[in-house]
């Protein structure tokens, strides 16, 4: 999702980190991407300095994984995917917790999830790996306290919607017309004329 913007900073081959940890409040121990389907953890680093990264985080007793290549990049679309979908159906049903988005809205997550992962899949070249949706709704259960909000929309729902704008520009059909619709319903993208 930053390779655009890094590319035209003349830093295409800076090191990324995928992070997966949270920290609940001040002073408390940060929680760790590993959740009941991904036990080995979820952070993921590429790059240069990617096993540097490794390294400190290990020695904080976090996880972290170094992938290259596509690897990483199905690594980034998860990710991507995941906080796009699931603030977006928190902020659709009055911006409840991240936890109760798959426990009470599991049918509208796996409908956003599955247009997301498919136009990701096809602008970026990709096949995320069997599970995805399980994957990513285990760990909104291992950071279910916090908040939902659609926000930073330039870096995250911003992406998927550029590929939907695209192509109704071209008079395609939306890839993702659920994900349109929930950002018309939230005033983050103007109503189509």
């Amino acid at each position: 999702m930053l390779g655009a913007f890094l590319e035209s900073k003349g830093l295409a081959d800076a090191t990324q980190v995928l992070l997966y940890l949270a920290v609940a409040k001040l002073g408390e121990a940060p929680i760790d991407g590993i959740t009941d389907t991904n036990p080995e953890g979820l952070t993921t680093s590429t790059g240069k300095w990617a096993a540097a990264f490794q390294a400190r985080l290990a020695k904080g007793g976090l996880t972290c994984h170094v992938k290259g290549g596509d690897t990483y990049t199905k690594a980034m679309l998860e990710k991507h995917v995941w906080i796009c979908a699931f603030m977006l159906v928190g902020a659709l049903n009055g911006g409840i917790k991240v936890g109760e988005v798959e426990a009470a809205h599991s049918e509208q997550l796996r409908a956003v999830v599955e247009e997301l992962r498919a136009a990701g899949e096809a602008e970026l070249g990709v096949t995320l790996d069997a599970g995805a949706f399980e994957r990513l709704a285990a760990y909104g259960r291992s950071v279910a306290h916090f908040p939902t909000a659609v926000k930073e929309f330039e870096w995250r729902n911003g992406w998927f919607y550029d590929i939907s704008a695209k192509a109704i520009k071209e008079a395609k059909p939306d890839p993702m017309p659920l994900h349109t619709a929930g950002l018309t319903t939230l005033g983050a993208v103007p109503v189509a004329a």
